[in-house]
């Protein structure tokens, strides 16, 4: 079902999940990736400060090239043991990942900032998802990789919606996990949509 918004909506990232999410819930929106060098964990108090931190890096990035409309960027991120467990750099990377979150139970944390231009009001959240991976042998780390689904994703996996054979959601959404918290998405999409246009205060 196609959403009709009184205004145009532009996605900040590059992600194909994050445009399938989007597209399959009936939105139509524009791409313009914000292209950020995003700053590692060290300095953030936590996964949450990290992930709206960035969100709002990518929106900023974007929000000198948009006139009118809303923003949307985000970032995820897995954390365990007190670390960020980021997109994997390479294969072997990604094994190394996959290693440590194999038989365990993890965060996936994921910022959303809302940038409304030309008036600039921002709205940012943060949404947990608690994922657990199934112990995997040497073989079926093998298998997965060879399937590549795990590149340029948070934690070295692309979760499947429905029945995943390698994780699943104990708590919180799939979608946050695939990259937006779709749910409370569309409340606050409509929300900022809905306030008062204010006086713009100038360029961002």
């Amino acid at each position: 079902m196609k959403r009709h918004l009184p205004f145009r909506l532009i996605l900040a990232s590059a992600s194909p999940a994050r445009r399938e999410l989007l597209e399959r819930h009936g939105y139509s929106f524009d791409v313009l990736p914000a292209y950020i060098d995003e700053p590692m964990e060290k300095g953030y108090a936590g996964p949450q400060s990290m992930v709206e931190h960035i969100a709002w890096l990518k929106a900023a990035a974007v929000s000198s090239r948009v006139d009118d409309g809303i923003i949307l960027a985000a970032d995820t991120v897995g954390w365990v043991n007190g670390q960020a467990i980021g997109k994997p750099a390479d294969k072997v990377d990604a094994r190394r990942i996959l290693c440590t979150l194999a038989g365990t139970e993890h965060e996936l944390w994921t910022g959303v900032c809302l940038w409304r231009r030309p008036d600039n009001v921002q709205l940012s959240w943060q949404e947990l998802s608690r994922v657990a991976m199934k112990a995997l042998s040497e073989l079926e780390i093998d298998a997965y990789l060879a399937t590549r689904t795990w590149q340029g994703c948070s934690g070295a996996y692309a979760i499947q919606e429905g029945s995943d054979p390698y994780v699943h959601v104990v708590q919180g959404s799939v979608s946050n996990v695939i990259g937006l918290p779709m749910d409370r998405l569309d409340i606050l999409l409509q929300w900022v949509a809905g306030l008062p246009l204010l006086n713009a205060p100038g360029p961002a």
